[in-house]
């Protein structure tokens, strides 16, 4: 159901009036309610707010109120009234996301005065989205998005069962119905949270927890949003349950006595069950699980296991005996001796071999967390009244003794011991508030600085001890800026303090490097937060390398929403793999998490891994993709202590009113509290003691080296190439990157339309071996990212991340994407192995930053300015300008300035945006080929040919995200205060960079643009006649039917095809007045009939032969914060499967022939261009380039033209080429089927999805794909064009429809 045809009418509903009585509170009245509207009127009003409004007249004395825009409300004869004449007051946002006048101001003012002084507010619909501005959440954001098309059931379920709201609702399985679709205006908290309101009702997905109520002084708000409150849907089979709902949820808030205290739900085992009384079922498990692991694993020390499983027994039969309706306090005395047995028995575990414990003590409303995107240097460097201090074991009532209080009430912390247990570092800022590392003698009780890179601009923090005495630190000096908040975060890299006191840098990265620590095998294990034209918010790695910076790779979530960050990870003592960590989110609680314990040698994607999350024994583990992790969910936990794999130390705060305690955790859900004192938080517990040192691995690399070596084994190995023929990949495009500065950044100051985030660098080629194999020098300690090239120069997949290889290290590489732990079988040495190392080839020049205007334009200038002067054609046409005029400011909420020909062409490719899907790319993806500029130049453009350095110049361009700057002085020079922040970066950069890595280049120096030679055109403005795609040859076949006849062909129980039978007949194929590649237009005629696939192949078929097949979802716009984000999905069962090849979908028809024993294939070029013109004669079945296609086919319109990113609207200017006189209204493929037949029934052969036909195009081996999809104007989508692939390429817009023969 369309939300136009949704129908409207005065109505009075019994059910709601007795929902509405079912709730009432002991007043005999109903409630007074104030319902709230933006518009001017009642007949301005939209469907969905005005379906609101009626439905608030029958559930309550309901009066309707319209905003005056200065803090007052006015009834409908324009007198005011005043909110607190209300019991309540109800606003609904249904017809639109966009922000309205009440998102803020006086409007947003007066409703929160009115709670505040205790009313009751109801925010539904969209206004969930008001949650933003109320300053309810520190942290959390509402997620709002336009519901276009898809109607599928809502339900939901109850957090809080007993809550009066949920009175009198039908339910099946304790799932609620509501909604049969959803108003088109949708918010709720799928970015994370709520942190500080109670959730009465989540989504059977249980993350977009939209019905909450919170606290607002003396009164009550609750948010209703997400699919449920659709009141213009009057054939929703669930309407009773809404309307009852909304009913009661405006009863309740009406009634101040009905109102439920605010709770917030723990999964922490001793209030995980606040209902049963006593000890639950799984606390008596989990105890006597510990006791028996402890006895089997120490059955010399742990001698007293038998002992207390006797008493565990004998104290649960007890409980047993007490009938459940005897109330808590008859429990009591079971509970506390329960948790007298479980402290006695699990605090007498061995691995608690030491008499003191070191913690950090600090205020508990001053914790000293930076945000999950920031450093040390981004909190205050005072006021926490931190302390190092020593817990004792042995007398758990002694009170803690104080080692070390810094002066001025200065921070303290991230403490790292040293072996020996005789000294430890820890970060403390100097009176200057300039952070550094000092040294803690626990013996003498002396705290020393270390001399480290001591600039009064750089700041160091957060180190480790080496097991060879040398010291791993992170520092600031790289001088890079944290792009997303505009680099007003200072990065910090790795570098390692040499015992003769020499300083180098290990890590060259984008982003922030965060707790280093030593693994087992000796190696770093650190987190590294990294978003190549990736998503930002979900790219926090754990990687590993050498403790010389050699061997960097990652270690745990490459590629991966879930977790979006893993602080405070360390390895399991004992393990060869096993680490537990802090999961958290990104706009989240700071640094703050779920425990979670994993296994890379289990998988290292997503929740691969994941051995488990503590608490959760026997609980899979469930990824989600979520900006907000942990924002509403407890415990919570800091700096994990590993005992063993199965017992842990840790500061926990339990509920949201606990304090943060040291607690003893295990893997079986036993909480054993050790230490906590009221406004005290108790942090980063550390045995006292020895501890073992792991090896100390001696060097890879040789400081002085200016070149290090790659190696790679097989670029065909594991998924990157999954698909791509041996042999495609020709040579190595090796990208750099120009980070940003302090003070600067890629939000808001872009370096190019839509991404990149960084500046992008060229640095040069190398080649690939016939195997694969690849042997090549880099520079050292410097981001590389490799883009394997085909024979024509096309990246036929996007590495979005780098390696960084040490000075004179050999890094080696087994393939792309290849995991390290798949195993490989050896074929001896690869052949590039077998030579000395390629150097690389220059990319025309030095390396450089690549910018649209110096690589580019001079192509421009050669081939194309002599037509495309942004001056009328001479018959008329309107022209585009793509000669070289200065950069302008783009209309957008960000910092963008670009010159018209690079917006011009920028409309013309296909790219990953700035933040395309974290998860593996489809080999191809992105492959120029998928460009409309790159198909137009390559089939033949007015008789332009590109030379080869033209040609190479365009691809690199589409291949690195089509930047448009190429230095951030450059990005920023509108800004004079910016622009001297550059230039100071780039000086300071460059300065210690080649202190400490060796490496002196100036990343932002501008080369001369390219000097490309003009060719003898045949064309000019004036003599090019633009083409206009006539058809007028009549018609040559027969006329089939008004109902063709259609043969349904069922192939298994849960599949079946519609075919029409296509008679024979003589058509023209092609035309004179098209492409090129469609001439010239010649008769065919078809000599056989055939039965034609009435629809294009739907995902759920194709299933039936590949079940695991993915159609993805094309790249959203902006940034991902949330699923909804990602892009939108091209994945539902009804829609036509694409991102299947050529070579998959002929072996679809093979399946169906060999399952029904009819020969099916995919159509030839003529079968397709014959049966899509159905006897018309026009460019289109339904007539000319210029009829309204919006009932016939999905092509590129004005939904198609628009930016969809409700949480910056103005994010981007409309960009993409559209015909936006029409509208089909859908943004991608729509579900097979959606728009008018051809009159020969056939549905979809213009737009909505490409399609596969089984011809060569010339003499092969690619293949022709015809129709046009929803990326395309009319023009190309007409029944004569024609576009091709390699067979083997999957192409986001492609798909394919069968034929059978007779």
């Amino acid at each position: 159901m369309s939300f136009t045809k949704i129908r409207i009418a005065a109505f009075v509903f019994t059910v709601a009036l007795s929902a509405a009585s079912s709730a009432q509170s002991a007043s005999d009245r109903p409630p007074r309610i104030a319902f709230l509207a933006v518009e001017g009127s009642l007949e301005s009003m939209g469907p969905h707010n005005r379906a609101a409004w009626e439905a608030a007249g029958t559930l309550a004395d309901a009066s309707l109120l319209f905003y005056d825009g200065a803090g007052g409300f006015k009834d409908n004869t324009g007198a005011l009234c005043a909110l607190s004449s209300f019991d309540a007051v109800w606003h609904h946002q249904g017809d639109d996301i966009a922000r309205t006048p009440l998102h803020g101001g006086p409007g947003l003012q007066a409703i929160w005065a009115f709670a505040a002084e205790g009313g009751g507010v109801l925010l539904s619909g969209g206004a969930v989205g008001m949650m933003d501005y109320c300053g309810l959440e520190p942290h959390v954001r509402t997620q709002r998005h336009q519901l276009e098309h898809y109607r599928d059931p809502a339900f939901m379920v109850p957090e809080v069962p007993s809550h009066p709201v949920f009175a009198g609702l039908a339910e099946t399985n304790g799932i609620i119905g509501l909604s049969h679709g959803g108003c088109p205006a949708v918010a709720d908290f799928y970015w994370g949270g709520p942190a500080e309101g109670m959730v009465l009702g989540n989504t059977p997905a249980g993350v977009e927890r939209p019905l909450v109520e919170y606290t607002v002084g003396s009164g009550r708000m609750i948010f209703f949003g997400w699919r449920w409150p659709d009141y213009a849907d009057l054939e929703n089979p669930y309407r009773e349950n809404l309307l009852r709902l909304t009913g009661n949820l405006l009863a309740y808030l009406a009634d101040p006595q009905q109102w439920h205290p605010i709770v917030f739900p723990t999964i922490y085992p001793p209030e995980a069950h606040p209902e049963e009384p006593g000890i639950v079922a799984s606390r008596w498990q989990a105890l006597r699980s510990a006791i028996e692991d402890l006895s089997q694993t120490f059955p010399d020390t742990y001698t007293k296991g038998e002992a207390w499983l006797a008493q565990l027994d004998a104290l649960q039969a007890e409980q047993d005996r007490l009938p459940k309706e005897a109330g808590k306090d008859a429990f009591a005395s079971v509970v506390a001796r329960f948790e007298a047995l479980q402290r006695e028995a699990l605090l007498a575990n061995p691995l608690l071999d030491f008499e003191r414990l070191l913690v950090i003590r600090r205020r508990a409303d001053q914790l000293g967390l930076p945000m999950n995107f920031y450093g040390n240097t981004d909190i205050a460097p005072t006021g926490y009244g931190n302390t190092l201090e020593a817990l004792s074991l042995a007398d758990p009532d002694k009170a803690p003794e104080v080692l070390f209080t810094p002066e001025g009430d200065r921070f303290v912390g991230d403490l790292d011991l040293h072996y020996e247990g005789k000294k430890l570092l820890l970060s403390m800022p100097n009176e200057n508030g300039r952070w550094g590392i000092a040294e803690y003698d626990l013996a003498t009780g002396t705290m020393t600085p270390l001399p480290l890179i001591d600039e009064p601009d750089v700041h160091n923090y957060d180190a480790c001890y080496l097991p060879d005495e040398r010291i791993v630190f992170t520092s600031t000096a790289p001088f890079i800026g944290v792009p997303c908040v505009g680099g007003r975060s200072m990065v910090a890299n790795l570098y390692l303090h040499e015992r003769d006191g020499r300083i180098r840098r290990l890590t060259n990265d984008q982003d922030h490097n965060w707790c280093p620590t030593v693994l087992n095998n000796g190696r770093l294990l650190y987190l590294r937060w990294e978003y190549a034209d990736i998503a930002h918010a979900f790219t926090r790695i754990l990687f590993q390398s050498g403790p010389d910076g050699s061997g960097q790779m990652e270690y745990y979530g490459s590629n991966s929403f879930w977790p979006a960050s893993l602080f405070y990870a360390r390895p399991v003592p004992g393990h060869p793999t096993q680490v537990i960590a802090v999961a958290g989110g990104h706009h989240d609680a700071p640094r703050q998490g779920e425990l979670i314990l994993l296994d890379p040698a289990l998988g290292r994607n997503e929740a691969d891994g994941v051995v488990q999350r503590i608490p959760g024994h026997g609980e899979k583990v469930e990824p989600v993709v979520l900006d907000g992790l942990v924002s509403a969910t407890w415990p919570r936990f800091l700096h994990p202590y590993p005992l063993s794999g199965k017992y842990f130390l840790v500061s926990c705060k339990p509920t949201k009113t606990s304090l943060w305690g040291i607690y003893l955790v295990d893997v079986f859900d036993n909480f054993v509290l050790l230490h906590e004192e009221p406004g005290w938080a108790f942090l980063e517990p550390t045995p006292w003691r020895e501890t073992a040192r792991p090896p100390a691995l001696p060097d890879k690399t040789n400081p002085d080296a200016t070149e290090a070596t790659v190696m790679l084994t097989d670029v065909y190995r594991g998924p990157g190439l999954d698909g791509v023929p041996r042999g495609t990949v020709k040579s190595l495009r090796l990208v750099g990157y120009t980070y940003t500065f302090h003070d600067l950044g890629c939000e808001p100051d872009r370096v190019g339309l839509d991404g990149p985030w960084d500046v992008k660098r060229i640095i040069g080629t190398v080649p690939v071996e016939a195997d694969g194999s690849a042997h090549f020098r880099v520079p050292p300690c410097t981001p590389v990212s490799l883009q394997p090239l085909d024979k024509d120069g096309k990246a036929v997949q996007l590495m979005r991340s780098w390696l960084t290889a040490a000075p004179g290290e050999t890094l080696s590489c087994t393939g792309c994407h290849e995991s390290q732990n798949a195993s490989g079988e050896f074929k001896g040495a690869p052949t590039a192995f077998r030579r000395a190392p390629s150097p690389i080839t220059p990319w025309y020049g030095p390396a450089r930053g690549f910018s649209f205007e110096r690589e580019v334009q001079p192509v421009l200038n050669a081939y194309c300015v002599d037509c495309h002067d942004g001056k009328p054609f001479k018959d008329g046409t309107a022209n585009f300008d793509l000669t070289s005029r200065p950069a302008e400011k783009v209309p957008s909420a960000f910092q963008m300035h670009f010159s018209p020909s690079y917006m011009e062409l920028r409309r013309w490719v296909h790219t990953p945006t700035l933040e395309s899907d974290a998860h593996l790319l489809t080999p191809r993806d992105f492959h120029a080929d998928t460009s409309t500029l790159v198909q137009l130049l390559r089939d033949g453009h007015y008789e332009v040919t590109l030379d080869k350095e033209a040609w190479d110049r365009i691809l690199t361009w589409i291949d690195l995200n089509a930047p448009f700057q190429g230095t951030w002085q450059e990005v920023v020079a509108s800004d004079p205060v910016k622009l001297a922040a550059a230039k100071h970066g780039a000086q300071r950069r460059r300065e210690l960079h080649r202190r400490y890595a060796g490496m002196d280049e100036d990343q932002e120096a501008i080369y001369s643009a390219a000097v490309i030679e003009t060719p003898r055109l045949r064309v000019s403005r004036e003599t090019c006649e633009p083409l206009s795609f006539p058809e007028t040859t009549p018609p040559e076949t027969a006329v089939l039917s008004e109902s063709p006849p259609v043969v349904r062909v069922n192939v298994t129980d849960s599949l079946s095809l519609e075919l029409v039978r296509i008679e024979t007949g003589t058509f023209t194929m092609g035309t004179d007045g098209g492409y090129p590649n469609e001439r010239p237009a010649r008769t065919v005629t078809l000599e056989e009939p055939f039965l034609l696939g009435r629809f294009e192949i739907t995902n759920r078929q194709f299933r039936c032969f590949d079940p695991g097949h993915d159609s993805g979802l094309e790249t959203g716009e902006a940034y991902q914060f949330g699923d909804d984000e990602r892009g939108h999905t091209l994945n539902r069962d009804e829609q036509p499967v694409v991102r299947v090849s050529w070579e998959q979908a002929m072996a679809f028809c093979a399946w169906l022939s060999e399952k029904t024993g009819h020969p099916f294939s995919l159509p030839t070029e003529a079968q397709w261009e014959y049966a899509c013109r159905a006897g018309t004669a026009t460019p289109l079945w339904y007539g000319t380039l210029d009829s309204d296609f919006s009932a016939c086919a999905n092509f590129s319109d004005a939904t198609h033209h628009t930016v969809y990113y409700p949480h910056v609207p103005d994010a981007l200017p409309p960009w993409r080429p559209a015909d936006t006189r029409f509208d089909d209204t859908w943004r991608v493929a729509a579900p097979a089927g959606s728009f008018k037949p051809n009159p020969w029934g056939l549905y979809d052969m213009h737009g909505n999805v490409a399609e596969w036909t089984a011809s060569d195009y010339a003499s092969g081996p690619r293949k022709v794909v015809r129709g046009g999809s929803w990326l395309d104007c009319p023009k190309r989508g007409r029944s004569a064009f024609r576009n091709h692939y390699e067979p083997s390429q999957k192409v986001h817009d492609v798909g394919f429809r069968v034929v059978c023969a007779l």
